[in-house]
């Protein structure tokens, strides 16, 4: 399977991805939404794409793989971690993570307006594109995948 997962890159970006000496746990996801994906449908091996949100411009920047099965996110359990959720039980985990491993930076950052040109076209169905999302998971069609690395 196909993923785009989103990160702002002055708190985790794809240089700090490039350089990492193994695979990085991908922790702090608090939504629902992008934990199930996560968890219950993310496979070792699926395909990511990296996407900087929340700067000038945001967009598509790298590639990534998934390098393990979800497991609990431990910054969950830890007070003193940014991502805390002192509801959370390690008896009965709430939050899971995947591993994600560098795999390249992509020749040009592919910039959300331009994704947002083939919204009513090849990428019609494609989340990123729609007015107000805000998933930081989210999964993504061969054909979109490969539409979009063509963009390169």
């Amino acid at each position: 399977m196909y993923w785009l997962m989103k990160s702002e890159p002055d708190a985790f970006g794809i240089d700090d991805l490039a350089t990492a000496t193994r695979p990085e746990p991908w922790d702090g996801v608090r939504n629902y939404q992008a934990r199930n994906m996560m968890r219950d449908q993310m496979q070792v091996g699926d395909q990511v794409l990296f996407y900087h949100s929340n700067c000038d411009p945001p967009g598509i920047v790298g590639l990534a793989e998934v390098a393990s099965d979800a497991y609990p996110d431990p910054t969950a359990f830890d007070p003193e971690a940014k991502y805390y959720d002192p509801k959370s039980d390690p008896a009965k985990p709430r939050w899971f993570l995947v591993e994600l491993a560098y795999v390249r930076h992509l020749k040009r950052t592919i910039p959300l307006a331009e994704l947002r040109q083939y919204a009513d076209g090849p990428l019609d169905d494609f989340p990123l594109v729609r007015r107000g999302n805000r998933l930081s998971v989210m999964p993504v069609t061969p054909e979109q995948w490969e539409f979009i690395l063509a963009l390169e």
